[in-house]
C-alpha cells in the first residue's frame, strides 16, 4: 500500500511540472497567462499610429502586453521626473527633452531615431502656402496649434513661424502670433531672436491651442479651425490638405541646424520650470527609465521600434533614420542599433 501511496505521489508531481513547464512555453508564445506580462508606453501623441501599429505586432509575437499613454512629451518627462509617473519606455518628439528632464538621474542613455517637418494643414483642396499664412497674419481665419508649454509641436509652431518671418524679413506674421497670447513676448539679443511664452494664457483672436497636436484634427474636420500647424506625419496620417514650410523654416533639414538656431523659444516663462528650447531639426527620442518596473522587456520593445519600425514609420510621414544615434550607457541588447555618440 505505501508503495502504492509513493508511485502516486512521484506520478503527481511529475504531471505537475510538465505542466508548469508547459505553462511557461505558452507564456513565451504568448498563450495563456502571457497578459500578465506588460509594460507601460509613454508617447507623444504624435508617434501614437505607428507605435499602436507596432505594439499590436510585438505582442503578438512575443505575449507581452504594450499600453500605451498618448500625451504631449513636456508632460510626459514633467510628469516622469516630478510625480513619479510609470513609464517603462518614454518616446517623445523632442529627444532634447530626455537630457533636459531626465538625463542622468532618471536615465542613462536614449537614442534618437526618426525626425518630421511642420506643415500647414487645412481641409478640402486647393489653397497654397501663401493663402494660409496671409489669412493667419490678416486675422481673417482661424488657425490651431498645440500648447508650447506642454507639447513640442506647439513650441515648434512658434519657432516655425519666427523663423518664416525672419527668413523673409517681415516681421507682421510673427507679431500676430505673439499678440494672440497674452503675456509673450519677443526680443533680440546677439542675433538670436527669443520669444517668451508664460506659463499659462487664454488665447484670442483667431488662434485656437490645445494639449496635443493630435487634437486639433478634429477641430478641422468640424470647421472649427481653418488651419492647423502640426507635423508632416500628422497631415498625411489623417489624409489632409497641406503645404510645407519653407526648408529654413519648417525644421525638417538636419543640414539647417544652425539657421534653426536663431530662434529660441522659452516655455514657462517667469517660472522656475522656465526652460529655453532652440529650434533645431525635429528628432525623436527614445529611453527606457530608471525607475521602469520591467527594464528587460521595456529594452526588447525598444529594440522592437528600432528593428522594425521603419516601414511602419515611413507610412506614416515619418523621416526613420538609417543610423540612429545613441548618447550615454546603451543597453548591451541594443548593441549595434544606433551610432554612440557618448555622453549627451
Amino acid at each position: 500500500m505505501n508503495r502504492r501511496i509513493a508511485v502516486v505521489v512521484i506520478l503527481a508531481l511529475v504531471a505537475a511540472a510538465l505542466l508548469g513547464g508547459f505553462a511557461a512555453y505558452k507564456h513565451r508564445l504568448g498563450g495563456e497567462g502571457a497578459s500578465a506580462r506588460e509594460i507601460v508606453v509613454c508617447s507623444a501623441g504624435s508617434l501614437g499610429l505607428p507605435l499602436k501599429s507596432l505594439a499590436q505586432s510585438y505582442e503578438r509575437e512575443t505575449g507581452v502586453k504594450v499600453l500605451l499613454k498618448l500625451s504631449g512629451s513636456v508632460d510626459i518627462v514633467r510628469q516622469v521626473s516630478q510625480l513619479g509617473l510609470r513609464c517603462d519606455v518614454v518616446a517623445v518628439a523632442d529627444y532634447r527633452l530626455i537630457p533636459l528632464f531626465l538625463y542622468p538621474n532618471l536615465t542613462s542613455w536614449y537614442i534618437v531615431f526618426a525626425g518630421n517637418e511642420m506643415v500647414i494643414a487645412w481641409r478640402g483642396h486647393g489653397g497654397s502656402l501663401a493663402e494660409a499664412l496671409k489669412a493667419i497674419e490678416s486675422g481673417r481665419a482661424s488657425y490651431g496649434t498645440s500648447d508650447p508649454n506642454r507639447d513640442p509641436c506647439g513650441y515648434r509652431a512658434v519657432g516655425a513661424l519666427a523663423l518664416y518671418s525672419l527668413y523673409y524679413n517681415d516681421t507682421r506674421l510673427l507679431e500676430s502670433l505673439i499678440a494672440s497670447i497674452p503675456g509673450a513676448r519677443y526680443e533680440v539679443r546677439g542675433g538670436i531672436l527669443h520669444i517668451y511664452i508664460p506659463a499659462s494664457f487664454t488665447p484670442r483672436g483667431g488662434l485656437v491651442v490645445r494639449p496635443k497636436s493630435v487634437e486639433l484634427l478634429s477641430l478641422l474636420e468640424s470647421g472649427e479651425i481653418d488651419y492647423a500647424i502640426l507635423y508632416k506625419s500628422e497631415a498625411v496620417e489623417h489624409n489632409l490638405t497641406y503645404a510645407p514650410l519653407p526648408p529654413r523654416a519648417n525644421l525638417g533639414d538636419p543640414g539647417l541646424a544652425d539657421a534653426y538656431g536663431r530662434v529660441v523659444v522659452h516655455i514657462l516663462a517667469g517660472t522656475p520650470q522656465e526652460k529655453a528650447i532652440a529650434m533645431a531639426p525635429i528628432a525623436y527620442g527614445l529611453t527606457v527609465p530608471s525607475n521602469a518596473r520591467d527594464p528587460g522587456d521595456a529594452v526588447e520593445f525598444v529594440r522592437y521600434v528600432l528593428t522594425h519600425g521603419r516601414e511602419v514609420f515611413e507610412s506614416h510621414g515619418f523621416i526613420f533614420y538609417t543610423h540612429p544615434r545613441g548618447y550615454g550607457r546603451l543597453p548591451g541588447q541594443l548593441g549595434g542599433l544606433a551610432v554612440e555618440e557618448g555622453s549627451p
